[in-house]
């Protein structure tokens, strides 16, 4: 087992990185309502873990990448995860009042603005990776890869088959088909872009997207378990959600403790994917060891 101390040691330093560049990016004209860049900064600054922006960076500096030149990446993914979130918790949706450890979008600032904030955003996001990443070619490549993953047979159509899957006894591959697109998507475009703008060849970017294949599974399988025994304060959102729309989960499909195992075994399996990377992957070897852990 490696120690998730170098993880928590870089995300210290580097988290702040994030926060200040993304309030930066959040700086706009006149034109912009003051109410609705207020939501989008409630929602977007909001302490959360910026896993995401991490792995960004992480791939980046794994691929022998500047931090610097990454950031414009690891922020529109932020914004992107935002956005996502903030739609997830309307009463359409998931219908939760609590997110990041503050009251939901939705609940600060009525449905209607918190559906704009998401959508600004999400628009926002793109205008950040198209502006902040050189040479153009490459700026137009990451905002493919990028709209990909957060689109209909990725990260909205996982989204859509989460919701339908509520109260429908469903089979593990059809659990974990929805997942890869709802949370996986994103955890693995996060590390291709981190790979794309380090100018990685072709076998990093396969094993980036591998790691990040087994990555998202894994989270997605420990955020369930701390659904079902984690705290309001920890997690910053309200346990026990699931079981009360009667969704399936892996713990509800496998049980507890097979439903450890697997995410134990695909930690290992996401660790090993990095053996190409060498002492260059230590950060993110020690973050997929962070993941495992939350549920302990």
């Amino acid at each position: 087992m490696r120690s998730i101390a170098p993880f928590l040691q870089y995300a210290e330093t580097v988290r702040a990185e994030v926060d200040a560049a993304l309030d930066r990016l959040l700086q706009l004209d006149e034109d912009c309502p003051p109410k609705l860049r207020e939501a989008m900064h409630y929602s977007l600054l909001a302490k959360g873990k910026r896993l995401r922006p991490l792995l960004v960076l992480l791939a980046a500096e794994a691929c022998g990448g500047e931090r610097a030149r990454a950031l414009p990446a690891a922020c529109a993914v932020e914004m992107v995860h935002t956005y996502s979130l903030i739609h997830d918790d309307l009463p359409a949706m998931d219908d939760d009042d609590l997110r990041r450890g503050q009251p939901s979008c939705h609940v600060r600032y009525g449905e209607a603005l918190a559906i704009l904030a998401g959508d600004a955003l999400l628009a926002h996001a793109f205008a950040v990776l198209a502006g902040g990443v050189e040479p153009a070619a490459l700026a137009a490549r990451c905002c493919y890869e990028l709209a990909c993953a957060a689109g209909p047979s990725a990260l909205v159509g996982g989204q859509v088959d989460d919701l339908n899957a509520a109260f429908i006894e469903r089979a593990g591959p059809e659990l974990e088909r929805i997942h890869r697109r709802k949370t996986g998507a994103m955890f693995r475009v996060s590390l291709r872009l981190g790979g794309l703008v380090s100018q990685a060849d072709a076998s990093r970017l396969t094993a980036l997207d591998h790691y990040g294949q087994k990555l998202g599974l894994a989270f997605q399988i420990v955020d369930d378990l701390l659904d079902v025994a984690g705290e309001t304060a920890a997690l910053g959102k309200n346990p026990g959600k699931d079981a009360q729309q009667g969704k399936i989960t892996f713990p509800a499909l496998l049980g507890v403790a097979e439903s450890r195992r697997r995410a134990a075994e695909l930690i290992g399996q996401a660790q090993e994917s990095l053996a190409l990377f060498g002492d260059r992957a230590g950060l993110l070897q020690s973050l997929a060891e962070y993941v495992l852990e939350r549920n302990r």
